[in-house]
């Protein structure tokens, strides 16, 4: 059979608006995906709903169809989206309506069964990922743009892939090696330099958007549009390929992907295949995305100018330690941000900020009363009082957690345009996820002088969250750069490299085929992206702190 040409359009709630019809006009496709989902998208949406009940789905997704829909249809390129979010019937609707006052007859299906809502009491959406076959059985069933809601990123890819090749359940190794062509779609352009730990290795002003040319076997090409932004090598996509992952089993609900299997080879400029990649049974359990209100958050940023920052921090804390006393927040948290410099040229580069952080399941603990205690200070406080941004009431944060069900408890459905509904049975193969032991690692250098320098002038990073905790990718790009590394940095040495890490479990996996290590740290983002624990909430730079924190490397190395 031929191969399929999936391109994405969209990683995130708030993409490039006019990437759909950039893809559109930019070369050959048969599927076109958008990813807009995240775990702290589902609470913006379910925040919306909350105002109007009709709410819940990607607002700008009909938009972007407003002026493309017609050269879809005339390209024959199907779209598959999540856009639908909390209310995927919703946005087929409003889809629905917009071809009809476009007189374009295109049919419109979507994917439901995710949303497990009524069965967490006292939560804002909880929904279960479902894999790709809801969307196989709408593509089969004559779709010409499926909608869905929580589905895993990759089954954007997968479930397309599934319904060209008429791959089955137990096709294992052909869904992994489209999981793993989805997984470095997902996120749009990190796939083409975007985000990108050596970025000057080209021009990333506009990167394009990926696609990939996927095969019977279920291996791929990963590459863009000709004349596009941006550029796809091993490294870009060895980046995409760590985000937001954890060891060598990569689970999902069709299947588990064997990450310590991929192979990736340079078959062109901006053409790099993926092959090689094995298959297993997925866990017997899908997982849940449960968000909750957490309660109530409050900032003041003071900024402190010039001499004496250690001091003017401790007198803004005592001045303000009265009202704290008074009524306890449940969480207060002060951070001295050194950001000043000596004999500095500017206003700017001579401050510091001391952020105060209040968290409380009560506004009003967090409100009015605490924000007026740092106003009264303006004329009674430090010398150059002032803060980055008049106070405020508090603000309602989310909370994010994993809940698991048995696959066989969601009723996953495919909604055809005619109204029928087509039942996706549960996998009748699964295996319970277990890690893989260690593998073997590679002989070491030979000792030789070294050099004080940054982790990274030798290997790139790129990091992310799931929950509360983040996961930081590192490769190398050279092999004795990767015998080095793999020796050097071990979980001990990551903490001891990331001091925020060092009272949290750390686990390093590795995985050879990539030259690359993958850290999870647990917990560092206490209950989610949300909760807004700290200073990076989505740990999205944590890498790229890693790699600049200085090790002695090897001198032939550098």
């Amino acid at each position: 059979m031929t191969v399929l040409r999936i391109g994405n359009a969209s990683g995130f709630y708030g993409d490039r608006f006019d990437a759909l019809r950039e893809m559109l006009t930019g070369g050959d496709l048969d599927v076109l995906t958008g990813d807009y989902l995240a775990e702290l998208t589902m609470l913006i949406l379910a925040r919306d709903r909350l105002k109007d009940p009709a709410a819940g789905y990607a607002r700008t997704f009909p938009r972007q169809l407003e002026d493309t829909l017609g050269l879809a249809h005339e390209r024959g390129v199907r779209i598959v989206t999540n856009a639908g979010g909390l209310n995927p019937a919703g946005l087929a609707g409003a889809v629905r309506d917009l071809a009809g006052r476009l007189g374009i007859p295109v049919r419109v299906a979507h994917v439901e069964g995710d949303d497990l809502t009524a069965a967490h009491p006292g939560s804002l959406a909880a929904h279960a990922y479902l894999g790709g076959f809801g969307i196989a059985a709408a593509l089969r069933a004559g779709a010409d743009i499926v909608v869905t809601g929580r589905v895993t990123d990759a089954a954007l890819v997968s479930g397309p892939a599934a319904a060209h090749f008429g791959w089955g359940p137990a096709d294992h190794d052909r869904l992994a090696g489209a999981v793993v062509a989805g997984h470095v779609l997902e996120c749009g352009t990190q796939a083409t330099g975007g985000n990108y730990a050596f970025f000057q290795d080209g021009d990333v002003r506009r990167p394009g958007f990926p696609l990939a040319e996927i095969h019977p076997d279920g291996s791929s090409v990963i590459t863009k549009h000709p004349g596009t932004g941006g550029f796809v090598d091993i490294g870009t996509v060895t980046a995409q390929l760590l985000y937001e992952t954890g060891g060598a089993r990569y689970a999902g609900p069709d299947v588990t992907a064997r990450l310590d299997t991929v192979r990736l080879g340079r078959e062109a400029p901006d053409r790099v295949r993926i092959e090689g990649v094995r298959g297993e049974a997925p866990p017997p359990a899908l997982k849940v995305g449960v968000n909750r209100l957490g309660g109530f958050r409050n900032e003041v940023a003071f900024v402190l100018t010039g001499l004496d920052i250690e001091a003017k921090a401790a007198l803004v804390r005592e001045q303000m330690g009265d009202v704290l006393a008074k009524a306890p927040p449940a969480e207060v948290r002060w951070e001295l941000v050194r950001t000043d410099r000596p004999d500095a040229a500017t206003e700017e580069t001579a401050s510091a900020l001391l952020r105060l952080v209040v968290r409380d399941p009560d506004q009003a603990v967090v409100g009015r009363p605490l924000t007026a205690a740092a106003v009264e200070l303006a004329l009674a406080g430090y010398p150059g009082f002032h803060v980055l941004a008049p106070p405020g009431k508090g603000s309602p944060y989310g909370v994010f957690e994993d809940a698991y069900v048995p696959q066989g408890d969601v009723a996953h459905a495919a909604v055809l345009h005619d109204g029928r509904r087509v039942a996706v049975a549960p996998p009748e193969d699964t295996r319970p996820l277990r890690p893989l032991g260690e593998p073997p690692l590679p002989a070491p250098l030979p000792p030789g002088p070294v050099r004080r320098a940054p982790l990274g002038l030798v290997a790139g990073a790129r990091s992310g969250d799931k929950g509360g905790n983040a996961n930081v990718g590192v490769w190398a790009r050279t092999e004795d750069a990767w015998r080095w590394l793999a020796h050097e940095l071990t979980a001990e040495r990551f903490r001891e490299l990331l001091p925020e890490a060092r009272p949290l479990p750390v686990t390093r996996h590795t995985l050879p085929n990539l030259r690359a290590l993958n850290f999870v740290v647990e917990g560092i983002l206490g209950a989610g992206a949300a909760a807004q624990a700290r200073f990076d909430p989505q740990a999205k730079a944590l890498g790229e702190w890693l790699r600049s924190r200085h090790l002695d490397i090897p001198e032939a190395l550098l």
